[in-house]
């Protein structure tokens, strides 16, 4: 099965289950924290991606790193453990995330850029992705230098990528297909 289909139907039914148990806003709390500090953390990310650290290995570490979250949020890392799918973690992490945020009406447009967002830009995205989605949107900056400059908007499914760095690698791809 496609990894993101995947994910989506973990975060699907994680969230599905949150509501019903009236704890879905502490459980996106859990969800935020969770890809944050993946995100984070290249040390912890090459764990949980390892084929050679056992997965009990991985959920211990997991359960140790994210020990004060809601009960549902550890049963979805023990379910991921045991359909040994916990490498996924992060992305149903984004996934609920995005869910929760369409239940409630709104969206979150993740735009990477090499500098902060002007007040200016960060209104005209606004803007965009309202005519886009229909929603209410806000804006969470990221700063990455090494896309060189430009952005990439992400807001859930949709991306649009006008990096610098991109349009370079495809100008590499070009020049390498082309020999």
């Amino acid at each position: 099965m496609n990894e993101a289909r995947a994910a989506i139907r973990y975060a699907k039914a994680t969230l599905d289950y949150a509501v019903e148990q009236k704890a879905a806003a502490k459980v996106e709390a859990d969800m935020r924290n969770i890809a944050d500090v993946i995100a984070g953390n290249a040390e912890l990310q090459g764990i949980i991606a390892s084929p050679v650290v056992k997965t009990t290995g991985k959920k211990a570490a997991l359960e140790e790193i994210f020990k004060g979250s809601h009960q549902i949020t550890l049963g979805l890392i023990n379910t991921l453990k045991e359909n040994k799918r916990i490498e996924m973690l992060q992305e149903v992490a984004y996934k609920y995330i995005v869910l929760f945020e369409k239940m409630k009406g709104e969206d979150v447009a993740y735009v990477t850029s090499a500098v902060p967002l002007t007040a200016e830009l960060e209104k005209k995205i606004l803007a965009q992705v309202k005519k886009i989605t229909g929603n209410s949107v806000s804006i969470e900056n990221k700063i990455d230098e090494n896309i060189v400059g430009g952005f990439i908007l992400r807001v859930g499914d949709l991306q649009y990528d006008a990096s610098v760095a991109s349009k370079l690698n495809g100008l590499k791809r070009e020049f390498t297909n082309s020999l």
